[in-house]
C-alpha cells in the first residue's frame, strides 16, 4: 500500500478531528523556527487570547472535573503556543524594532500603547505584577489543590471500588454500570495526578516569561545602539514597549487558563456550574444581604468615605436581600375548600373490595425512612428495588413478584421490616443522612459513630456523618448510603427465599415466556405428561438448593424424558440435578478442572443407604448416627474452609437428597453433590473425609 493510499485510510478511519492534534503540534513548532510577519502574529496572538477565554468558559460550566479531562493536555498545548508566540515576536522585535512600535504587530503595539499608556515604566511594574499574581497565587494554589486531590483519591480507590462491587452484588447496578463506574475512578486518579504535573508548565511559563522580558530589553538595546545607530533614549523606548507589549500579550492567556485550572481542580461536584453555585450558595440568602447591605451604609456614612459608591452598592444589595425576603413569604395557592367534593357521612356497604390480600412480598419501614420511598420526594429506594428484581429475574431465572411498600407507624422511628407471604424474614434500622462503613475484614482504624452489623451478612458496621465518607473508604471500609442498606438487605432475603417465591402464577407466566422459543416443548409437557404444581415443586427444589433455573430448556427436556417413568418430584429433581450437573459444578468450581471436594467415609454411606431403605418415605436418620453425621461433616468443612476451598459433599446420588435436606440447617454453606452430577471430563480429589480421612 502506497502512502497516499494509507495517508486517506488514516483518514478515513479518523476524520479531520484526528488530525486536529498533529497539525497544532506542528504549527507550534514551525513558529518557533519560521519567520512570521507582523499580520500573522496579530492573527495569532489573537487567537490565543481567544483559546483562553474559551478554556475557562468550559471550565466553569464544567459540572464535574472529568467534563473536562483533557484540560491537562489542553495546559500542555496552550504552554507551548505561547512560548512558541514569544519566540516569534521576539525574533521580529529584535529584527525590525528599529523602525517604530508597530515593528511587531498591532496586537503587541495595543497593548504596549494603550494597556500601560505608552510608559515602559509602567509596563514593567504590570508585568511583573501579573506574573507574579499567576505564579506565586494562582497556580501554586491550584498545583495544590491538584496534589491532594490526587492523593485522597488514590487513597479512597480500594473503598470506591468495594462500593461498586457490593452495588452490583446486591443488584442496583449492572456489569455495564459498573465498568463505567470503575472506568469513571482510574480517570478521576489519572485527571488529578496530570493536573498535578500539568500545573508546573504554567509555573516554568511565568518563569520562561520574566528570562524573556529581560533578554529582549538587554538585546534590543544592544541591536538599537550598535546596529541600527539610534540614541539610547530612543533605543530603550521603542524595545521596552515592544517587549512590554510582547510579554502582557502572552501572559493575560496564561493568567486566564491559570484561574481556569484553579476552578477546574477547587469545584465541588454537584449538578450546578460554578455561576449556579455561586447566584444559589451567596446571592439567595436574604438575610446575609441585607446585613452587608447596612455595613456598607453604615461606612458610607463615615466622613471621609466615598459616600456615592459604598450607599449605591448598600441600596442595590438591600433592595435584592427585600425583594427576597418578600418572594419567600408568598403564601402557597391552595384549592378553594368550597371546591371540594362532600363525603357522604353514611358508611358504604362491606363489599369485595375490602378484602385484602396478604402481599408475597412486602416492605415495611418507620416514618424517618418514608423519604426513600416517597415518589414525591424523589427516593432513591424506589429505584434501587426496580433493579434488584431485574437482577434476579437475570440471576435466578423468573421475575419475581412485586414489593408493595407501606409505611408502619409501630416501627421504631428508623426501623423497617421485610415479609413474605405476611410473615418478617428480617428487619432491621437506618439512618437517614448517615452513612454506613463496613468493615469487609481488612479494614485499618476505626470511626467515630454508633456500632452496629450489617444487616445483610451480618459483618461489622458503623454509623459515620457523610463527612467521613473518603476517610473510611481511605481506611479500607465499605461505605454505603441507607437505600444501599436496605436495598442490599432486601436483595440478600429474596434470593434465600427464592423458592418460595416461585408460586403457580409465577411458573405460568415463566412458561408462556419459554413459550415464545419452545411452544413445542411446553405444550407435550404441561398438562399432557407433568401438572402444573409437580413442575413447580421440581423448580422449588432446585432453588432451594441455591441453584438457578435459567436453563429452562434443558430442565423441561429432562423432564418430558423421565415423566413417563415416575411422577414423584424427588426422582424429577434429582434426574434434572444430573442433566444440570455441568453447571452445577460449574457454580462451585468456576474454572478448576479439578474437584476438591470433601468425601465420605464408605461404612458411613452404606449405613446412610440402610437408613433410608428401613425409613422408606419417611427417611429419617437414627439419633445416634445423625449426632455423629453432623459433627464430622462440621470438622470437614471446617477443615476445607481452613484451606480456602468450597465446602462441597460428594455422595453417591441415592443419598444425595437426605444428606441435602438433613445438613441444610445445621450448615447452610454446605453444598452437597452426588457422584452422577460430575462431568466426565473433571478429576476428583477428595480433600477431606467425614467419618475417615483423606
Amino acid at each position: 500500500m502506497t502512502f497516499p493510499s494509507q495517508l486517506l485510510e488514516f483518514l478515513k478511519q479518523s476524520g479531520v478531528k484526528g488530525l486536529a492534534g498533529p497539525i497544532l503540534i506542528v504549527m507550534v513548532l514551525a513558529m518557533m523556527v519560521l519567520p512570521l510577519p507582523p499580520f500573522l502574529l496579530d492573527i495569532l496572538f489573537t487567537f490565543n487570547i481567544a483559546v483562553a477565554i474559551m478554556v475557562l468558559l468550559v471550565s466553569m460550566n464544567a459540572l464535574k472535573p472529568l467534563d473536562f479531562s483533557v484540560f491537562p493536555t489542553v495546559l500542555l498545548i496552550t504552554t507551548l503556543l505561547r512560548l512558541s508566540l514569544n519566540v516569534a515576536s521576539t525574533r521580529v522585535v529584535l529584527l525590525e524594532g528599529h523602525t517604530g512600535p508597530d515593528a511587531a504587530g498591532k496586537v503587541i503595539e495595543a497593548f504596549g500603547h494603550f494597556l500601560v499608556g505608552g510608559n515602559y515604566a509602567v509596563g514593567i511594574v504590570v508585568f511583573m505584577i501579573l506574573v507574579v499574581r499567576n505564579f506565586v497565587v494562582i497556580t501554586k494554589g491550584a498545583g495544590r489543590i491538584a496534589e491532594v486531590g490526587a492523593r485522597f483519591t488514590l487513597d479512597a480507590m480500594p473503598g470506591k471500588q468495594m462500593a461498586i462491587d457490593a452495588d452490583l452484588n446486591a443488584g442496583l447496578i449492572g456489569e455495564d454500570e459498573a465498568r463505567r463506574r470503575r472506568a469513571m475512578i482510574a480517570q478521576e486518579a489519572d485527571f488529578y495526578g496530570s493536573m498535578d504535573g500539568a500545573s508546573k508548565f504554567v509555573r516554568g511559563d511565568a518563569v520562561a516569561g520574566i528570562v524573556i522580558l529581560f533578554i529582549n530589553i538587554i538585546g534590543g538595546f544592544i541591536v538599537g545602539v550598535l546596529q541600527h545607530n539610534l540614541d539610547m533614549a530612543t533605543a530603550a523606548k521603542n524595545y521596552t514597549l515592544l517587549t512590554i507589549g510582547d510579554g502582557l500579550v502572552a501572559q493575560i492567556p496564561a493568567l486566564v487558563i491559570s484561574t481556569a485550572a484553579g476552578v477546574v481542580v477547587s469545584r465541588v461536584t454537584t449538578d450546578e456550574n460554578i455561576g449556579q453555585q455561586l447566584v444559589r450558595q451567596i446571592f439567595s440568602q436574604p438575610l446575609v444581604m441585607m446585613l452587608t447591605a447596612s455595613i456598607l451604609g453604615a461606612l458610607g456614612l463615615v466622613p471621609g468615605m466615598p459616600h456615592f459608591a459604598f450607599l449605591l452598592l448598600g441600596t442595590g444589595l438591600g433592595a435584592a436581600g427585600y425583594w427576597q425576603m418578600q418572594r419567600a413569604r408568598r403564601p402557597v395557592e391552595t384549592p378553594d375548600a368550597a371546591a371540594t367534593t362532600s363525603v357522604s357521612m353514611e358508611p358504604p356497604e362491606a363489599s369485595w373490595e375490602d378484602v385484602s390480600q396478604v402481599d408475597v412480598l412486602g416492605l415495611e419501614v418507620g416514618y424517618r425512612l418514608i423519604s426513600l420511598v416517597d415518589k414525591a420526594q424523589d427516593g432513591d429506594l424506589l429505584r434501587r428495588i426496580k433493579g434488584i428484581r431485574k437482577k434476579f429475574a437475570q440471576d435466578i431465572g423468573f421475575l419475581p413478584p412485586s414489593i408493595h411498600i407501606r409505611d408502619n407507624l409501630d416501627l421504631k422511628p428508623n426501623g423497617y421490616r421485610i415479609t413474605l407471604k405476611g410473615a418478617e424474614i428480617g428487619s432491621g434500622e437506618a439512618y437517614t443522612g448517615l452513612l454506613l462503613a463496613i468493615n469487609p475484614g481488612n479494614a485499618s482504624g476505626t470511626l467515630p459513630g454508633t456500632a452496629t452489623l450489617d444487616p445483610a451478612f451480618g459483618l461489622p458496621a458503623i454509623w459515620i456523618e457523610a463527612a467521613l465518607r473518603e476517610n473510611a473508604q481511605a481506611m479500607g471500609y465499605t461505605v454505603v448510603d441507607v437505600g444501599t442498606v436496605v436495598a442490599t438487605h432486601l436483595s440478600h432475603l429474596i434470593s434465600i427465599h427464592a423458592a418460595d417465591l416461585l408460586g403457580l402464577q409465577e411458573l405460568q407466566q415463566l412458561l408462556e415466556h419459554v413459550a415464545k422459543h419452545a411452544p413445542k416443548l411446553t405444550e407435550d409437557l404441561v398438562p399432557k405428561l407433568l401438572p402444573l404444581a409437580t413442575v413447580q415443586k421440581v423448580l422449588q427444589r432446585l432453588l432451594d438448593e441455591g441453584m438457578h433455573i435459567r436453563d429452562m430448556r434443558t430442565i423441561l427436556e429432562t423432564l418430558a424424558k423421565f415423566a413417563g417413568q415416575t411422577q414423584d418430584p424427588d426422582q424429577l429433581t434429582a434426574q434434572v440435578r444430573v442433566a444440570l450437573g455441568p453447571a452445577i459444578v460449574q457454580q462451585f468450581y468456576p474454572s478448576s478442572q479439578e474437584l476438591q471436594v470433601i468425601g465420605m467415609d464408605k461404612e458411613l454411606e452404606y449405613l446412610l443407604a440402610q437408613a433410608l431403605q428401613a425409613g422408606g418415605a419417611q427417611q429419617a436418620i437414627e439419633p445416634g448416627l445423625a449426632d455423629t453425621l453432623l459433627r464430622e461433616t462440621r470438622a470437614a468443612a471446617q477443615k476445607q474452609e481452613q484451606l480456602g476451598l468450597p465446602t462441597v459433599l460428594l455422595v453417591p446420588s441415592q443419598i444425595r437428597d437426605l444428606l441435602s435436606r438433613f445438613l441444610k440447617r445445621a450448615l447452610p454453606q454446605l453444598k452437597v453433590i452426588s457422584h452422577d452430577e460430575v462431568p466426565g471430563f473433571k478429576t476428583i480429589r477428595v480433600t477431606s473425609m467425614v467419618g475417615g480421612r483423606a
